[in-house]
């Protein structure tokens, strides 16, 4: 990934993502600030023909993208350009799940569905996932045919594994942070041994996820990545149950509130989760792949694409 975009979109992320907005955004208002600072930057071209990055860069960001719950279409964005070779990049397109459910819906200008489709005629009916961010399931009204790369939904699926994966790092810092903190009994809370040992777990859980993310991002150009997709989306989606839960625990009451930013973390890494395909589809995903080489493939299977 090119560090002088990811350190760009981390900065511009860090001034201008804060409680406030994800508040507004959770009630319906689309940060239309937050965007045209991406757009005057180039931001929103990562991943197109001639910008100078690739998938990898795309879903780099992705990562900062996560670790600031930035309450944009970025995945859907980046790949829908990506798919179109950047044309157009000036209108909203985001893709669109098997349900024809899509992050901003209301705002989209162009909608790209998982069967290839590429609409600019469609109607809109509001809602949200678990975080608050809007969703809106779509019925489409018109589209032309588009030729979608083989593993487009291995692709969608990665983009919430890479989101996740940031979440889950700022999870695990905000944990340490409060933990070091709050004091009880007349020393911080860090210093009791089952919190030390939440914490170790939860750090384990954020670390076998970021690497399982990593490993389905260096795979990208190789016939690896479908299953390294696979596990990507199963190990991160089992750590997000995971890492809420312990953060939670760690909080305590705390963490329940509306004015802790914890809930804007956990909220979407519940979201994520589902999204493209839980834990649970993709096991079933990478159980079918490895029941399909046989006894006599199941070695070569494991070296080439484990």
């Amino acid at each position: 990934m090119d560090t002088l975009v990811a350190d760009a979109a981390d900065r511009i992320f860090a001034d201008h993502v804060d409680k406030p907005l994800l508040d507004r955004a959770e009630s319906g208002e689309f940060p239309q600030r937050l965007w045209q600072v991406l757009c005057e930057a180039g931001l929103h071209l990562v991943g197109t023909k001639d910008s100078g990055t690739g998938l990898s860069d795309t879903f780099g960001l992705l990562k900062v993208a996560g670790r600031h719950a930035v309450p944009l279409p970025l995945a859907e964005v980046w790949i829908a350009g990506f798919v179109l070779g950047g044309e157009e990049a000036d209108a909203l397109t985001v893709v669109a799940d098997d349900g024809l459910v899509v992050a901003w819906g209301r705002r989209a200008e162009r909608v790209l569905t998982l069967d290839g489709r590429l609409a600019t005629e469609f109607s809109a009916e509001s809602g949200a996932h678990l975080a608050g961010a809007p969703r809106a399931r779509l019925r489409v009204d018109g589209a032309s045919e588009v030729d979608l790369p083989g593993e487009m939904p291995e692709l969608m699926a990665t983009t919430r594994a890479a989101l996740a994966a940031g979440a889950l790092e700022r999870t695990l810092e905000l944990a340490i942070e409060y933990a070091t903190t709050r004091s009880q009994f007349g020393r911080t809370i860090s210093r009791f041994q089952a919190v030390q040992h939440q914490l170790a777990v939860l750090a384990g859980e954020v670390a076998a996820a970021v690497r399982a993310c990593d490993g389905a991002i260096e795979a990208l150009d190789g016939a690896a990545f479908g299953t390294q997709a696979a596990v990507a989306k199963a190990r991160v989606g089992e750590a997000c149950g995971m890492a809420a839960e312990i953060a939670h625990q760690v909080h305590g009451a705390m963490g329940f509130t509306h004015e802790h930013t914890l809930h804007h973390f956990t909220r979407r890494l519940w979201s994520w989760r589902d999204e493209f395909g839980n834990e649970a589809y993709w096991q079933r995903r990478l159980g079918e792949r490895l029941a399909a080489t046989g006894a006599d493939g199941l070695w070569d299977f494991i070296a080439q694409e484990g």
